[in-house]
Order: structure tokens, then sequence, then C-alpha cells
């Protein structure tokens, strides 16, 4: 399966790409719905449906070419190092990795990739229901509901939050530990907020995670932990846009879309969404 194959002409998808898809269909250590692993391919297939025009111009004439999709069937480890391999071998190309999943715990790995490739330091902006900051979750180091601890405190990546609506009190504590910056749903959507100023000390090499459940529930149900209050659509990706000025970003990953059987605008939602991100990556760059 290729993203937006039939909008794209055989140089838009070839190896010359600047984008490159990576698909990873995991779901190991998911604890509330799942669907994780139909995420990548249903986000695919809808991707066929959309417009090459994205406000003004075609993100698509940078090229987006689909890799093959990660083999989840084996452990989680070998999984993860591969994602990891591939990211790195994506950013060693001077192309931009755009990871497709698949639970959130597959971020640890994609970033580590990119971060092995520059070796120098990186900035992760998510937009997540969840902080993600909890030592371990249901006995799995590399849970979901652990990535970003793992990024954050073993990997030494800075990190901004926007979004998140579902905390306990290990992750706000990681949060205080860590300097993590953060502006929580409520505020975001009570005070109308699209707008956002990251810290002059912020990494200059930006890594965007964007868990679907940012979004508010009534927009995208299909993940499998939907919290209400969440995020606007458009409100989303200003704050992404806003994030990245002045600074460049260095890969991206669109996680926890789990299909709902006969409700294909949840995944038209997602592909949408992977584009809009790809242009306003370019947005960035001009």
């Amino acid at each position: 399966m290729i993203f937006l194959k039939s909008e794209l002409s055989l140089d838009e998808r070839s190896h010359d790409a600047r984008f490159h898809v990576v698909p990873m269909p995991l779901e190991k250590t998911v604890s509330y719905g799942s669907g994780t692993a139909d995420g990548p391919a249903a986000l695919i297939e809808a991707s066929d449906q959309l417009e090459r025009l994205w406000r003004g111009f075609e993100p698509c004439a940078a090229g987006i070419f689909t890799t093959p999709a990660i083999d989840c069937s084996v452990p989680l480890e070998y999984a993860l190092d591969s994602l990891a391999a591939r990211t790195e071998s994506i950013v060693r190309a001077g192309k931009l990795p755009v990871t497709l999943g698949g639970e959130h715990s597959l971020s640890w790995a994609a970033v580590l990739g990119v971060k092995r490739a520059l070796d120098r330091p990186i900035g992760i902006v998510q937009i997540d229901a969840h902080a993600d900051l909890r030592h371990a979750y249901q006995d799995f180091r590399h849970s979901h509901a652990s990535v970003m601890q793992l990024l954050v405190e073993e990997e030494g990546c800075r990190l901004a939050q926007y979004g998140v609506r579902a905390l306990c009190t290990e992750e706000a504590e990681c949060r205080a530990r860590n300097d993590v910056i953060f502006i929580d749903a409520e505020e975001l959507v009570t005070g109308n907020i699209h707008d956002i100023t990251l810290p002059d000390d912020f990494p200059e090499d930006v890594y965007v995670s964007f868990d679907f459940d940012g979004l508010d529930a009534a927009i995208m149900p299909a993940t499998g932990t939907p919290v209400p209050g969440g995020l606007g659509y458009y409100q989303a990706l200003s704050l992404v846009r806003s994030g990245l000025r002045g600074r460049r970003c260095v890969g991206l990953d669109v996680v926890e879309l789990a299909p709902i059987e006969g409700w294909d605008v949840w995944n038209f939602t997602a592909a949408q969404l992977t584009y809009a991100l790809m242009g306003i990556v370019l947005e960035n760059e001009r």
C-alpha cells in the first residue's frame, strides 16, 4: 500500500522523495481499546481519497515514498530496533521520516533513530490526551503510557506537551522533575489558544509526535483511549505550526488510530491530518 498513491507521479513516490512514510502496525501494550494494528493500513487506504492541494500548494510535490511496514509479529524489542534502524537510515539520507502507528510506544524507537543520525539534541512537541510519563504501566517498561518518560529521562530529550487531560500524580512529578513544558487541554480549549512559543533554549531540531486522541473524542473517537474535552482539528495543527516556528522538523509520527468498522470518516481524518503535518513542515521551511 502506498500513501496518496492515486495522486502521486512515479517520481513523487520514489526514493528521492522528501517524506518517507513508515507504517508500524504495533499493538502490544494497549491497555483499553484495541485496533491500533489496523491503523496504518486504514490510514494509507483513506489517503487515496485526499486532494493534492492544501492551503494553496501541493505538499506531495516534494515527494512521499512509502516504505515497507515494520514487522510487528516479532517481540516488541525487535520491532522497536527495526524502527529505530529505519528512521536512522532515512534521516542519514537527508529525508524526513513519517511513522504511522500503531500504538504510541513506537515513538521511543522512531526518535532514537533520528537522534542517532543527527547526534544533536532533540526536542519533542507532543499532541496527546495523555502525558505518557509513567515509569512503566501494567508491567511494560516500553508501554504506550511510558514512552515520553523514556525519551525524557533516559534519552535526554526536551519535551513540550499540548492537549493533555488525563494525568496521574507520578506523571505530574515527572513533569516537574524534568522541566517539561506543557499547556493542558482545558486551558487550551477554554482559552481558545492556537499559538504557542517554545523557550529559546528548546532544541532547534524538533520531532513531532501526534497522538490522535489529542483531538476531541467527538472529532476522533477511533482511538484506544478517547478522552472528552480535547483539541479541535485546526487548533491542533496551529499548535504544531507555531511550535515549529524558527525551528527545524526532523521527524514526525501519528499514532493510536484504531479504526471503527463502517466509519471510514475517522480514517480519512487521520490521513488528512498526516498530510497537513507534511504541509506544515514544508511551510516552515519556506
